[in-house]
């Protein structure tokens, strides 16, 4: 018998008449499936009074639906030993399960009824509201998440990808029923949901469970198409006197999640602040120990994206950390990084993007990302291929592209009696 080396990526993809598309990768060396229903959503489509409805709706079909009670659905996977998760972003909602290859009838059956027949019963909303009410004040006692809500909603200033996931207070409160068969009926169409699973599968098995539970949901319009969003570079101190830390976010735009370039931003990242070998690490915390967390991250999206950074310390040394993290883009456009600088950040790459793969639902993932946002799927061994062709003069001219003092962004929040930031004190 001839097995499949796990290296080798068995994908093959399939669409219904109705316009929904499904993509699975065959894994007959593990005993698990991983399926993932995934609607082209988000915070960053809903209009301003209906912010947060998306999230809202992932939490509410779990209150029950034509066939399930709140209990059943709970029980459902729970019984076969499997796992059963959604999640809301700015442009995606996903609900997924993982269950042993045995019971995939049963966890395509329970993803079906969670997405095509939820019953939004006046009394659940009502309910639901006080839950997502709390997380919202839970969020709200986190300071870097105060932090990041801050700097995102005025880097995006005016645009859908600036709005809070959770929502506000104000709109989760006006959510009626009617609101939410209303945006439902929009975005829960045919052809603005994707369906991917890994595992031990069958593709013409997967298509025709599918085809069992979707082929009779009725095609509608297509979504809008979302304006691209125009970043701005605001400078604004947010005083909070109850915090220790002071919390900056430094950022600048970036290329969207599909750019060519990609690569060569993956290594910028991680040379700057993606690991306790970073710059910003080794700078601020080990050298000048003015940090316990300071990190740099990518959030890109279809169209757009955003480089940031992140770091928590006094109110006496906040100004020093700022000019401390300007030097360090200073110092990425001046001069090329190190060639072992470069290795180490390739060989972090390589390593992060096998250890992701392992399982069959971080495959299951990387199936609905490279569907909606690059429309082909690329091999592992075509995947570090680019991050080992990645040059130190491409690092050098993102940074030089974007790391320029009317680009920067600065969000900061504690006790700021004192402070003082100027877009010069940004320059680099």
């Amino acid at each position: 018998m001839v097995l499949t080396s796990p290296h080798v990526r068995v994908i093959e993809r399939a669409t219904l008449p109705n316009g929904l598309r499904i993509v699975t990768e065959a894994m007959p060396y593990v005993r698990s499936v991983s399926l993932g229903v995934w609607i082209g959503s988000g915070s960053r489509i809903e209009r301003p009074v209906e912010n947060g409805i998306s999230h809202f709706i992932e939490h509410m079909v779990f209150k029950g639906t034509t066939n399930r009670s709140a209990e059943d659905i709970a029980r459902s996977v729970d019984s076969v030993g499997g796992g059963l998760d959604a999640f809301t972003s700015k442009e995606l909602v996903s609900f997924n399960t993982k269950v042993m290859d045995e019971h995939l009838p049963l966890a395509l059956d329970i993803l079906a009824d969670l997405v095509l027949n939820p019953l939004f019963r006046e009394e659940d909303i009502e309910k639901e509201k006080s839950v997502i009410l709390e997380e919202i004040k839970m969020e709200a006692d986190q300071p870097e998440f105060v932090l990041h809500e801050t700097f995102i909603s005025n880097f995006w200033k005016g645009h859908g990808l600036g709005q809070p996931i959770l929502g506000t207070k104000e709109t989760v409160k006006k959510f009626s029923r009617q609101m939410l068969f209303d945006y439902y009926n929009r975005v829960y169409s045919p052809r603005n949901i994707l369906i991917t699973a890994a595992g031990n599968l069958e593709h013409h098995e997967i298509v025709r469970l599918v085809c069992k539970h979707f082929s009779a949901m009725p095609d509608r319009e297509p979504v809008p198409v979302d304006t691209v969003p125009k970043p701005h570079a605001p400078i604004v101190l947010k005083k909070k006197e109850s915090l220790e830390q002071v919390h900056i976010a430094m950022g600048v735009p970036s290329y969207p999640l599909a750019h060519e370039m990609r690569f060569p931003l993956y290594v910028l990242n991680t040379v700057l602040g993606g690991g306790m070998s970073s710059r910003l690490f080794q700078n601020i915390r080990e050298k000048q120990g003015l940090a316990y967390a300071v990190y740099s991250e990518l959030n890109l999206f279809s169209d757009t994206g955003c480089f940031t950074v992140y770091a928590g310390t006094a109110v006496e040394t906040a100004e020093q950390v700022v000019q401390s993290v300007v030097q360090e883009l200073k110092a990425l456009k001046q001069e090329l990084i190190g060639e072992d600088e470069l290795r180490r950040a390739k060989d972090h790459l390589k390593g992060s993007l096998m250890l992701s793969l392992e399982s069959t639902s971080s495959r299951m993932s990387n199936l609905a990302r490279q569907e909606l946002y690059f429309n082909r799927f690329m091999s592992l061994d075509e995947m570090l291929e680019s991050i080992e062709a990645v040059t130190r003069e491409e690092v050098q001219q993102i940074a030089r592209e974007f790391c320029t003092a009317e680009n920067v962004a600065l969000a900061m929040l504690g006790r700021l009696s004192g402070v003082e930031m100027t877009r010069e004190k940004l320059a680099c």
